[in-house]
């Protein structure tokens, strides 16, 4: 039902374009990732509560890509699904979930790979085919393949995982959880170009 609904939406070339627009904005300026809770609107701009309690005011750009997620589970992650996969080593060189982004068709193949990420110390990302999806008693686990190589990665039953939807600026209201790819401004300003958002209930983790 997802994805009948993501392929007749004339958004889902933008939802698309979503990870991978950061690089191009890396020309212009680094990325600044922001996470937090919309606090409050004062005219055009957003004030987000970051993590660490800290206020930061964001414009929102000409045209940004804005993303809903919505919760999912375990049984939406089945073999030829495109998913990206936030982890934490573990003692014994394994990887274990954070959380699991499971992409629309047409965001596959976007951020491809397996490189750190900073939503904790020495945490990683893994975007890639789901090759094999093995059943244990606390959770599944995934076989990950990307065009450099392979991983195995364990999610624990309680692994929060959401779809990804094509979202409009009326996700973006106070209380809404976001994950925001912003670029500093000549003035010193942020302005948001990438917003995924939590819906009924989700939120974005990475």
């Amino acid at each position: 039902m997802f994805r009948t609904t993501l392929a007749h939406s004339l958004g889902v070339f933008g939802l698309a374009m979503i990870l991978a627009a950061p690089l191009a904005w890396a020309q212009e300026s680094p990325p600044v990732r922001v996470r937090g809770t919309i606090e409050r609107v004062e005219g055009p701009s957003y004030v987000i509560k970051a993590r660490d309690g800290a206020e930061l005011k964001l414009t929102v750009a000409d045209k940004p890509s804005i993303a809903a997620l919505v919760k999912a589970t375990l049984s939406d992650i089945k073999p030829g699904s495109f998913v990206g996969v936030t982890s934490m080593p573990q003692p014994d060189g394994s990887l274990s979930a954070l959380e699991v982004h499971i992409f629309p068709e047409a965001m596959r193949g976007t951020g491809e790979g397996h490189y750190s990420w900073d939503l904790r110390p020495q945490s990683m990302m893994t975007n890639a085919n789901v090759e094999q999806v093995g059943a244990t008693v606390d959770g599944r686990t995934l076989t990950l393949k990307y065009k450099d190589g392979e991983r195995k990665i364990f999610v624990p039953a309680n692994t929060p995982i959401v779809i990804y939807e094509v979202g409009d600026r009326r996700d973006l209201k106070p209380g809404a959880p976001v994950f925001i790819v912003a670029v500093k401004q000549p003035d010193g300003t942020l302005e948001g170009r990438a917003w995924r958002v939590g819906r009924n209930g989700a939120a974005p983790a990475f």
